[in-house]
């Protein structure tokens, strides 16, 4: 079982084999300060090496998702110097987040905005409350996205559509944000969460390592050559043939049974 501990900022939840972590400062609409980035980088961790979670939900209390990063902290930022290690800690989660064995769902049940956005897109898809809203509205404080924004958003949705969100500071809503390729699924408010979980006990009901490997392949390949793609997804087919999970799943389809995954 997920520890469970107390955070400060975090609420953790785990039915069977899904995580749900909830940011939990509604008062500040869930806005990461520094306290709230090193919770989350904790409890991640900490699903990561959990063989009983398979998958994790990511979502926020009250009416935002993440309203961004915490202007505080931000205003007290004494120089260019403290100024990028602040991005860079900030970076440190997001790019945790994408190199996750486990799959994470964002579960965006309202504003998603500035550093929310960004956490948002480290997932590895998004589900959107029809309440939720979009944005990247950094220029409106003088500075430019630092938690990964200026680089996941223009490979989500396109260069065009990625300078124009992140130049204008504009809100969108979830339709729009499902229309551009933002998020994956749009949903009623009310089944937003039981709709991350039913998604995310599908995933957990498949074999660990391939759905590991898959993710893998899709994150490294991304960012490559088609042939150089071709060949990481070649070498962890091969890695998976070598395992006990394939000798079940197709002895189950052969054998017209639900099939028994070990995660070996």
């Amino acid at each position: 079982m997920l520890i469970q501990q107390e955070y400060q900022n975090l609420l953790i939840e785990q039915d069977g084999p899904v995580a749900l972590i909830t940011i939990n400062r509604p008062d500040k609409m869930n806005a990461l300060n520094e306290q709230t980035l090193k919770e989350l980088a904790e409890v991640l961790d900490d699903a990561n090496n959990d063989a009983d979670v398979r998958v994790v939900i990511v979502t926020g209390s009250g009416k935002a998702f993440v309203a961004g990063a915490d202007i505080a902290e931000l205003n007290a930022l004494p120089n260019a110097v403290e100024g990028m290690r602040k991005a860079r800690y900030g970076q440190s989660l997001t790019k945790k987040i994408e190199r996750m064995r486990k799959p994470v769902i964002m579960a965006v049940n309202g504003f998603a905005l500035g550093g929310g956005c960004e956490l948002a897109m480290a997932g590895d898809f998004r589900i959107a409350s029809e309440k939720a809203k979009f944005g990247q509205p950094e220029v409106n404080l003088g500075l430019c996205p630092g938690y990964g924004g200026t680089q996941r958003l223009p490979r989500l949705v396109g260069r065009g559509m990625g300078m124009y969100l992140c130049l204008t500071g504009e809100m969108i809503d979830a339709q729009e944000a499902w229309r551009i390729g933002l998020v994956e699924k749009v949903v009623p408010p009310d089944q937003l969460i039981s709709e991350a979980k039913r998604i995310a006990a599908l995933i957990a009901s498949k074999a660990p390592l391939a759905i590991e490997l898959t993710k893998q392949s899709i994150n490294e390949g991304i960012g490559v050559t088609l042939a150089e793609g071709l060949a990481v997804e070649a070498l962890n087919f091969g890695l998976l043939v070598d395992t006990e999970d394939i000798k079940e799943g197709t002895s189950a389809f052969l054998e017209k049974r639900q099939p028994a995954f070990r995660g070996r």
